[in-house]
């Protein structure tokens, strides 16, 4: 039992998750799970009657930021966790969610817990790309009875933070695209937040408990993925910007050409973007100028998991360079 992990969880939240266990349950460790930038997220070990162990996952939002949209985001969350539930698209159970903070002494919701990792390296990605594709064209075949709310656009043309030394004639052609009204579209399902870090894979060659830390990360070939996470900003809106949120991560992990290779890996997989180059544009561009004004905590989520090289300046420079393919491709 790690008496001092599970003295991490207030007093309040501690009791509260307590009163969502089976009875002769109880919480004997806590594990702080990393790579995100807006919640606090710990896996919680629980002690069942029968002496095995299970796994829930508590997320809940600290910082007055996050504290103060909490009770929305929870509130989509754990409404996409029970609309998801039997559609064939894998994501947490919802176990309790106190989105106004009444018992806990944050905003929190308690889920169960998915097996997988989340799987970042650059090695493999030839594999986990189709994949994702496949993943997502999956997520906006789900038809809600009830639609959840419209998408939230994230930047405006005035907001834009442009890079040191960025191809200000590219960024200043992509601020002008996203001045224009938004293009008509026919709405889908969206996670609005579908990335590598919140997709888990099963990797069969994973590195054995005994193998250093350090060693080199295993291939990834015969991957497969286990389920998608964090779902608070579930929405409705064109399928066009869940593609272009991946597309822009898998740029600024990977390379310019991996943000375009997922855009064709979607249509691969069955997937259908606006059918006019200009439209596409608009949608495209808009995400990696959003990512603009948020690069130094995103880079600093993935350097915690790993990815070092991953300076404020690396993703400076990976976004310029996307952005820029974008405006040459389509612009």
């Amino acid at each position: 039992m790690n008496h001092h992990d599970v003295q991490a969880v207030s007093p309040l939240t501690l009791a509260w998750v307590h009163r969502q266990l089976a009875a002769g349950e109880r919480i004997v460790g806590t594990e702080v799970l990393h790579g995100g930038i807006t919640a606090d997220v710990r896996r919680l070990t629980v002690a069942t009657r029968d002496g095995g162990t299970r796994d829930l996952v508590l997320r809940s939002f600290v910082d007055p930021f996050s504290v103060e949209r909490a009770e929305d985001w929870l509130r989509r969350e754990a409404g996409a966790l029970t609309l998801l539930v039997g559609t064939g698209v894998t994501a947490p159970g919802l176990v309790a969610v106190d989105p106004t903070a009444a018992y806990c002494e944050y905003p929190s919701l308690l889920m169960t817990h998915l097996a997988g990792r989340t799987v970042l390296e650059d090695e493999g990605l030839e594999t986990r790309v189709p994949l994702l594709a496949r993943q997502l064209v999956a997520i906006h075949a789900v038809r809600p009875s009830e639609r959840p709310r419209e998408y939230e656009a994230l930047t405006t043309a005035d907001t834009v933070v442009v890079p040191k030394g960025a191809d200000a004639a590219a960024w200043a052609a992509a601020i002008d695209v996203i001045r224009r009204p938004a293009p008509r579209y026919e709405g889908r399902f969206l996670h609005r937040d579908f990335q590598p870090g919140n997709v888990l894979f099963h990797v069969p060659s994973d590195t054995p408990s005994n193998v250093p830390v350090d060693a080199p990360p295993a291939s990834t070939a015969g991957a497969r993925i286990t389920g998608v996470v964090d779902w608070a900003a579930a929405s409705w809106g064109p399928a066009d910007l869940d593609v272009a949120h991946c597309s822009t991560n898998l740029a600024l992990l990977h390379g310019a050409a991996w943000g375009q290779r997922f855009t064709e890996a979607y249509e691969e997989a069955g997937g259908v973007l606006a059918a006019a180059a200009s439209e596409r544009l608009y949608w495209q561009v808009r995400d990696p100028l959003a990512c603009s004004e948020e690069v130094r905590p995103v880079a600093r989520a993935w350097r915690d998991v790993g990815r070092a090289e991953l300076t404020t300046r690396a993703v400076e420079e990976r976004l310029d360079a996307y952005v820029t393919a974008l405006m040459a491709a389509l612009g």
